[in-house]
Protein backbone atom coordinates (compact mmCIF):
# COMPACT_ATOMS: atom_id res chain seq x y z
CA UNK A 1 0.00 0.00 0.00
CA UNK A 2 1.47 3.35 -1.00
CA UNK A 3 2.31 5.98 1.58
CA UNK A 4 1.83 9.72 1.16
CA UNK A 5 4.08 12.32 2.80
CA UNK A 6 3.61 16.09 2.85
CA UNK A 7 6.70 18.31 2.95
CA UNK A 8 6.06 21.65 4.60
CA UNK A 9 8.25 24.44 5.93
CA UNK A 10 8.40 27.08 8.61
CA UNK A 11 8.25 29.77 5.92
CA UNK A 12 8.76 30.28 2.22
CA UNK A 13 12.28 29.83 0.80
CA UNK A 14 13.38 27.42 3.53
CA UNK A 15 14.49 24.69 1.14
CA UNK A 16 11.44 22.42 0.89
CA UNK A 17 12.34 21.46 -2.67
CA UNK A 18 15.98 20.80 -1.79
CA UNK A 19 14.95 18.48 1.03
CA UNK A 20 12.24 16.85 -1.10
CA UNK A 21 14.73 16.08 -3.89
CA UNK A 22 17.29 14.68 -1.42
CA UNK A 23 14.61 12.49 0.15
CA UNK A 24 13.39 11.25 -3.23
CA UNK A 25 16.92 10.33 -4.30
CA UNK A 26 17.48 8.48 -1.02
CA UNK A 27 14.22 6.55 -1.39
CA UNK A 28 15.05 5.74 -5.01
CA UNK A 29 18.43 4.31 -3.95
CA UNK A 30 16.63 2.14 -1.41
CA UNK A 31 14.51 0.68 -4.17
CA UNK A 32 11.22 2.48 -3.53
CA UNK A 33 9.05 3.64 -6.41
CA UNK A 34 8.49 7.36 -5.86
CA UNK A 35 6.21 10.01 -7.27
CA UNK A 36 6.34 13.70 -6.34
CA UNK A 37 3.93 16.52 -6.91
CA UNK A 38 3.51 20.19 -6.10
CA UNK A 39 -0.25 20.56 -6.44
CA UNK A 40 -0.15 24.33 -6.13
CA UNK A 41 2.72 26.57 -7.27
CA UNK A 42 3.10 30.34 -7.52
CA UNK A 43 5.73 32.12 -9.59
CA UNK A 44 5.30 30.02 -12.71
CA UNK A 45 6.68 31.16 -16.07
CA UNK A 46 5.59 30.31 -19.61
CA UNK A 47 7.70 27.80 -21.52
CA UNK A 48 8.22 27.51 -25.27
CA UNK A 49 4.97 25.52 -25.57
CA UNK A 50 2.97 28.27 -23.83
CA UNK A 51 2.54 26.20 -20.68
CA UNK A 52 3.15 27.61 -17.20
CA UNK A 53 5.96 25.82 -15.36
CA UNK A 54 7.66 26.14 -11.98
CA UNK A 55 11.30 25.32 -11.20
CA UNK A 56 10.42 23.52 -7.95
CA UNK A 57 7.89 21.30 -9.69
CA UNK A 58 10.38 20.53 -12.47
CA UNK A 59 12.96 19.48 -9.86
CA UNK A 60 10.43 17.14 -8.23
CA UNK A 61 9.45 15.71 -11.62
CA UNK A 62 13.10 14.98 -12.43
CA UNK A 63 13.91 13.44 -9.02
CA UNK A 64 10.99 11.00 -8.75
CA UNK A 65 11.46 7.49 -10.13
CA UNK A 66 7.96 7.52 -11.66
CA UNK A 67 7.83 10.12 -14.44
CA UNK A 68 4.53 11.82 -15.14
CA UNK A 69 3.66 14.79 -17.39
CA UNK A 70 4.12 18.22 -15.87
CA UNK A 71 0.37 18.83 -15.55
CA UNK A 72 0.17 15.84 -13.19
CA UNK A 73 3.09 17.04 -11.10
CA UNK A 74 1.82 20.65 -10.86
CA UNK A 75 -1.91 20.77 -11.62
CA UNK A 76 -2.45 24.36 -10.43
CA UNK A 77 0.16 26.74 -11.85
CA UNK A 78 -0.06 30.42 -10.88
CA UNK A 79 2.07 33.14 -12.39
CA UNK A 80 2.79 35.83 -9.80
CA UNK A 81 5.42 34.96 -7.14
CA UNK A 82 3.11 35.92 -4.28
CA UNK A 83 0.80 34.15 -1.82
CA UNK A 84 -1.26 31.62 -3.81
CA UNK A 85 -4.68 33.07 -3.00
CA UNK A 86 -3.49 36.45 -4.30
CA UNK A 87 -1.79 34.90 -7.33
CA UNK A 88 -4.99 33.01 -8.13
CA UNK A 89 -7.10 36.15 -7.78
CA UNK A 90 -4.77 37.97 -10.20
CA UNK A 91 -5.55 35.26 -12.77
CA UNK A 92 -9.29 35.38 -12.15
CA UNK A 93 -9.25 32.10 -10.25
CA UNK A 94 -10.36 31.08 -6.77
CA UNK A 95 -8.73 28.44 -4.62
CA UNK A 96 -10.65 26.32 -2.15
CA UNK A 97 -10.12 23.40 0.18
CA UNK A 98 -12.43 21.28 -1.95
CA UNK A 99 -10.42 22.08 -5.08
CA UNK A 100 -7.10 21.21 -3.42
CA UNK A 101 -8.51 18.02 -1.90
CA UNK A 102 -9.82 16.88 -5.28
CA UNK A 103 -6.58 17.86 -7.02
CA UNK A 104 -4.36 15.97 -4.59
CA UNK A 105 -6.45 12.80 -4.45
CA UNK A 106 -6.89 12.70 -8.22
CA UNK A 107 -3.15 12.98 -8.95
CA UNK A 108 -1.68 10.57 -6.40
CA UNK A 109 -0.11 7.58 -8.12
CA UNK A 110 -1.24 4.20 -6.74
CA UNK A 111 1.75 2.41 -8.26
CA UNK A 112 4.16 4.50 -6.17
CA UNK A 113 5.46 3.19 -2.87
CA UNK A 114 5.85 6.81 -1.76
CA UNK A 115 3.79 9.76 -2.98
CA UNK A 116 5.59 12.93 -1.90
CA UNK A 117 3.65 16.21 -1.90
CA UNK A 118 5.45 19.52 -1.53
CA UNK A 119 3.50 22.44 -0.11
CA UNK A 120 3.71 26.08 -1.06
CA UNK A 121 5.20 28.68 1.29
CA UNK A 122 4.92 27.80 4.97
CA UNK A 123 2.46 25.62 6.88
CA UNK A 124 -0.34 28.16 7.39
CA UNK A 125 -0.79 29.37 3.81
CA UNK A 126 -4.27 30.77 3.01
CA UNK A 127 -6.26 29.39 0.11
CA UNK A 128 -8.91 32.07 0.49
CA UNK A 129 -10.35 34.26 3.23
CA UNK A 130 -11.54 31.24 5.26
CA UNK A 131 -9.42 28.19 4.42
CA UNK A 132 -5.78 27.18 4.82
CA UNK A 133 -3.75 24.68 2.81
CA UNK A 134 -2.84 22.97 6.10
CA UNK A 135 -6.51 22.21 6.74
CA UNK A 136 -6.60 20.16 3.55
CA UNK A 137 -3.61 18.12 4.70
CA UNK A 138 -5.22 17.63 8.11
CA UNK A 139 -8.51 16.48 6.57
CA UNK A 140 -6.67 13.99 4.36
CA UNK A 141 -4.64 12.80 7.38
CA UNK A 142 -1.38 13.00 5.45
CA UNK A 143 1.77 12.70 7.62
CA UNK A 144 4.11 15.69 7.53
CA UNK A 145 7.84 16.33 7.44
CA UNK A 146 8.72 19.85 8.59
CA UNK A 147 11.68 21.69 7.01
CA UNK A 148 13.25 24.24 9.35
CA UNK A 149 15.60 26.83 7.88
CA UNK A 150 18.36 27.41 10.40
CA UNK A 151 18.65 31.17 10.59
CA UNK A 152 17.84 34.06 12.91
CA UNK A 153 14.23 33.63 14.06
CA UNK A 154 14.05 29.92 13.32
CA UNK A 155 13.26 28.92 16.91
CA UNK A 156 10.08 30.99 17.03
CA UNK A 157 8.97 29.93 13.54
CA UNK A 158 9.67 26.24 14.13
CA UNK A 159 8.10 25.97 17.57
CA UNK A 160 4.94 27.83 16.51
CA UNK A 161 4.60 25.64 13.42
CA UNK A 162 5.22 22.47 15.44
CA UNK A 163 2.52 23.35 17.97
CA UNK A 164 0.03 24.20 15.23
CA UNK A 165 0.67 20.83 13.55
CA UNK A 166 0.01 19.14 16.90
CA UNK A 167 -3.16 21.16 17.50
CA UNK A 168 -4.47 20.11 14.09
CA UNK A 169 -3.76 16.47 14.98
CA UNK A 170 -1.59 15.97 11.90
CA UNK A 171 0.98 13.14 12.21
CA UNK A 172 4.50 14.62 12.29
CA UNK A 173 7.04 12.13 10.98
CA UNK A 174 9.92 14.41 11.92
CA UNK A 175 11.79 17.54 10.96
CA UNK A 176 14.87 18.48 8.97
CA UNK A 177 17.33 21.22 9.89
CA UNK A 178 18.31 22.96 6.66
CA UNK A 179 21.29 25.29 7.03
CA UNK A 180 20.48 27.84 4.34
CA UNK A 181 23.04 30.49 5.34
CA UNK A 182 26.85 30.10 5.46
CA UNK A 183 27.49 32.02 8.67
CA UNK A 184 24.41 31.73 10.91
CA UNK A 185 25.41 32.47 14.50
CA UNK A 186 24.90 29.62 16.99
CA UNK A 187 23.45 27.27 14.37
CA UNK A 188 24.39 24.11 16.30
CA UNK A 189 22.94 25.60 19.49
CA UNK A 190 19.72 26.46 17.66
CA UNK A 191 19.44 22.90 16.35
CA UNK A 192 20.06 21.53 19.85
CA UNK A 193 17.34 23.80 21.21
CA UNK A 194 14.88 22.62 18.54
CA UNK A 195 15.62 19.01 19.45
CA UNK A 196 14.52 19.83 22.99
CA UNK A 197 11.30 21.57 21.95
CA UNK A 198 10.14 19.52 18.97
CA UNK A 199 9.11 16.09 20.21
CA UNK A 200 9.55 14.36 16.87
CA UNK A 201 12.70 12.89 15.29
CA UNK A 202 15.27 15.14 13.68
CA UNK A 203 15.53 13.29 10.38
CA UNK A 204 18.64 15.07 9.25
CA UNK A 205 20.85 18.14 9.32
CA UNK A 206 21.65 19.47 5.86
CA UNK A 207 24.76 21.68 5.76
CA UNK A 208 24.92 24.89 3.74
CA UNK A 209 25.16 24.20 0.02
CA UNK A 210 26.55 26.81 -2.37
Amino acid sequence: MSKTIFITGTDTAVGKTTISVLLLKKLNRLGYKTFAMKPLASGCIMDVNNNFINDDALALQAAASIFKPYAIVNPIALTKPIAPHLAAKAMGKRLSGALLTETITAHLQPEADINLIEGVGGWSVPLNEKELFSEVIASLKIPVILVVAIKLGCLNHAILTYHNILQMKVPLLGWVANCIEPDTLASSENIATLKQWIHAPCLGIVPFRT
